[in-house]
């Protein structure tokens, strides 16, 4: 199962991630006071409806395909935009260095005659 978080589908934690947001949304609500605690039905309602959605409009079929497609995986994708991201913060370094001890670096004027 390549979508799996904590050996549950994605969708799953999906929902659990909705649910508990909407629970949260309603405490809130509940201890409000006036008419804003009212906001707790569309908040429960709009749970609802996005979980049917989920439900009823999956993202793929549920059974996997009988074949295992070849996927070409960079697995130092990671890897490499941190060395790149490394190269480039030395470099930028370096030009901020050139500017004090490089090209502002002091000519003192020599003597025209010396005795």
């Amino acid at each position: 199962m390549a979508g799996a978080v904590l050996d549950v589908g994605t969708g799953v934690v999906i929902l659990v991630v909705i649910w508990i947001a909407a629970l949260l949304m309603g405490i809130m609500l509940l201890r409000a006071s006036g008419a804003a605690r009212l906001g707790v039905i569309p908040v429960f309602m709009l749970a609802v409806a996005i979980t049917l959605a989920l439900v009823f409009f999956p993202r793929s079929p549920e059974t996997p395909p009988p074949f295992k497609e070849i996927e070409i995986v960079d697995t130092l994708f990671i890897g490499r935009f941190v060395l790149l991201a490394v190269a480039a913060a030395v470099f930028v370094c370096g030009l901020f260095m050139l500017v004090p001890f490089h090209l502002l670096e002091p000519v003192y004027a020599k003597e025209l005659r010396t005795h």
